[in-house]
């Protein structure tokens, strides 16, 4: 029997992923990763994972800070398209998070942009946290950037249409089941019908401690932001965690 294929697998390597949200602040993106780096005061000999990387720019834009970088994430085509930026100790891999990569190898790793809870089993959360505690070195940090799920549902926008380059979006938002469900719809230029969803855990912060101190790892500190201002569950944004190996 085959099993059912978990959403991301197929919507991330769509090319209407892409169009959908190439409009992403990559500036932004930069900017965090130099308050991040500012904060931690990684040395310059440090190996860090970057979980789920994308296409590659944020472990590439990394590198400027540490001597090596490395990138895993499920989806072929972003893997195919980060590997264009490939030089010496920067590197990437098709990988699944739950997978342990290197054992005990990087002093740091970071998960970016609610990268994480998309599992349709909690028990693959638990597996994927297991593996990012077992590829760092002892004492070694963990980042998760995760939404602020009470502000998110506060202010879920329940319908909109986004156009881009002619295709016109229909999203459709919920909360339910202890998830948020985003239901993405679209015809083609030809007319063909698309329907994808993205599925995110309302993960919240007690969760998040739960679940990372039974794979050994501490919580040190949040932000609540990427300019790394404190967190407050009413008006954050995000909810960004930095964790330490025991």
């Amino acid at each position: 029997m085959t099993e059912t294929k978990e959403w991301f697998e197929s919507w991330f390597d769509s090319p209407y992923h892409g169009m959908l949200y190439q409009r992403r602040d990559e500036h932004e993106a930069s900017a965090f990763i130099d308050k991040l780096f500012a904060w931690l005061q990684p040395a310059a000999a440090s190996s860090v994972l970057d979980i789920a990387c994308g296409d590659g720019r944020h472990a590439a834009y990394m590198k400027n800070y540490v001597h090596e970088v490395i990138g895993i994430d499920l989806s072929e085509q972003r893997i195919q398209k980060a590997q264009k930026l490939a030089k010496e100790n920067l590197a990437f891999y098709k990988q699944d998070m739950r997978n342990v990569f290197r054992l005990n190898y990087f002093d740091y790793a970071f998960n970016f942009f609610t990268s994480f809870g998309y599992f349709q089993h909690y028990r693959d959360n638990v597996i994927a946290a297991d593996s990012f505690a077992k590829s760092l070195k002892p004492g070694g940090r963990l980042m998760i950037d995760y939404m602020n799920v009470d502000r998110v549902k506060d202010q879920l926008v329940a319908e909109e249409v986004v156009e881009v380059e002619g295709i016109c979006f229909n999203i459709h938002r919920k909360s339910e089941n202890g998830k948020i469900i985003k239901t993405i719809q679209f015809k083609d230029a030809s007319g063909k019908p698309y329907s994808f969803e993205e599925v995110v855990s309302e993960f919240r912060l007690p969760d998040f401690k739960e679940l990372f101190e039974r794979c050994g790892l501490q919580l040190i500190t949040t932000f609540g932001d990427y300019e790394l201002n404190p967190f407050n569950v009413e008006v954050s944004p995000r909810l960004i965690m930095i964790f330490e190996k025991h």
